[in-house]
């Protein structure tokens, strides 16, 4: 993008503020959860490898960036060139192996570095910069980067894995005190027992995950994408049996899961 372009965008977003009702009333905090919405549309372009969409909803995203800084201008909080002068210099101070003296063998240890100058820019933890609103599994495996970045991590990927067996060994424990007392003093405690021995299986797995080098997120995206393939698959079926998908039965149900697994549109 020129200059040029870049500026009349920006310029677009200033009179939309001034002449657009519904644009004049946004906040901030109005626009957020629609900000969120449009990074996921980027993931899901990206994730069908569609470039039409992505370049589209790159559009949208970047709108959102003008947008939520020209509220903040309007506030005489920051303007788009403090943005841009503030990502400049982040990237800058944070790749002294491009624009300093700094030596590296690998994007391991650019990886370290890059925590050591986070820290270094007066951050009490490792930790901090990871949102809570992430979803869960992928806070998780943010969470767990950031620690083994400065040596707290597993060894060997047996060991993460002898963890997992672990925990759900742990949570079955559990499960099976509470099905022995179902009606016990003492079942909201083991309830939340059981919840947080889940959250441990979770936990560890996303570990796993890490260790065999795939995303825990991508991963059970895909997953939920597969089944509702695969389930709309069984619904159409029993759809041509002349019934209602409630009409049918478990046999029937698994009968048309188990063709829909055989068929290569659906793994």
């Amino acid at each position: 993008m020129t200059e040029s372009k870049f500026t009349d965008f920006v310029e677009i977003v200033k009179r939309l503020r001034k002449e657009c009702p519904w644009d004049r009333e946004q906040t901030n905090d109005s626009i957020k959860s629609n900000t969120i919405e449009e990074a996921y549309e980027v993931v899901e372009a990206i994730d069908h490898k569609d470039y039409d969409e992505l370049r589209k909803e790159l559009g949208d995203l970047l709108l959102h960036v003008v947008f939520h800084t020209q509220i903040a201008e309007e506030q005489n909080h920051f303007n788009i060139n403090d943005v841009i002068d503030s990502i400049q210099e982040k990237l800058i101070r944070r790749h002294p192996h491009v624009f300093g003296e700094v030596k590296v063998s690998d994007s391991n240890e650019v990886k370290k570095n890059w925590e050591e100058i986070k820290l270094s820019e007066g951050r009490e933890s490792v930790l901090e910069g990871v949102p809570i609103h992430l979803p869960a599994l992928q806070r998780a495996n943010r969470l767990q980067e950031k620690a083994a970045k400065v040596g707290f991590d597993w060894e060997k990927k047996e060991d993460v894995w002898k963890k997992v067996i672990e925990e759900i060994e742990e949570m079955h424990d559990i499960e099976k005190i509470k099905s022995q007392n179902p009606k016990s003093k003492e079942e909201d405690e083991l309830q939340l027992k059981l919840e947080k021995e889940v959250g441990d299986v979770f936990f560890a797995m996303v570990n796993y995950a890490r260790f065999l080098g795939i995303n825990p997120e991508d991963a059970l995206r895909r997953t939920n994408e597969k089944f509702i393939k695969r389930f709309n698959y069984v619904q159409e079926k029993v759809k041509e049996s002349g019934k209602a998908i409630n009409e049918s039965n478990l046999a029937e149900m698994d009968k048309y899961w188990n063709e829909s697994k055989s068929l290569p549109e659906f793994n």
